[in-house]
This record gives C-alpha cells, structure tokens and sequence, in this order.
C-alpha cells in the first residue's frame, strides 16, 4: 500500500465516515475507494450482460418449456413415491 499527501474535503469525509461506520481516517478512505472499485466493477458485469441480452442470449428463457419442461405424470408420480 503506498503513502500518498492529498487534501481531503472534511465534510466529506466525515459523512464517508458516519456512512461506513470506520472510525479511522485511513479505513474510511480505503473503504470509500474499495466501495468505488465494486460500483465498477458491477457496471462492467451489467454492461456484460446488456450487451448478451442485446445479441440475443438470452431468448430462449422465454419458452419456458424450452428450459424447463414440465414434469410429466409419471415423474410426478415417482416423486410422490420418493417422499
């Protein structure tokens, strides 16, 4: 980890503070940037997704016998039997 000298707004820093609960100047910055870094890294999953969904992907689970038959009477029956 390195050391940086920067000027923190005061304010917010407390309201990072009171937000993640850290008591510490160094874990509220660090929680602070770590949070930054999962809002990214959550976008990219969604855009990743978008994009899959915007090619068509995903189409199928609209059928949804398609992708999950329905069980017919006699797997109904054998699961009966099971329990």
């Amino acid at each position: 980890m390195a050391k940086r000298l920067i000027d923190i707004d005061e304010d917010a820093l407390a309201a990072a503070a009171e937000v993640y609960g850290t008591d510490t100047m160094k874990d509220t910055v660090n929680m602070a940037l770590a949070e930054a870094a999962a809002v990214l890294h959550r976008r990219q999953a969604l855009s990743r997704l978008r994009r899959r969904a915007l090619a068509g992907q995903f189409d199928d689970l609209y059928d949804k016998d398609g992708y999950r038959p329905r069980p017919s009477i006699a797997d109904a029956d054998a699961g009966a039997a099971v329990r």
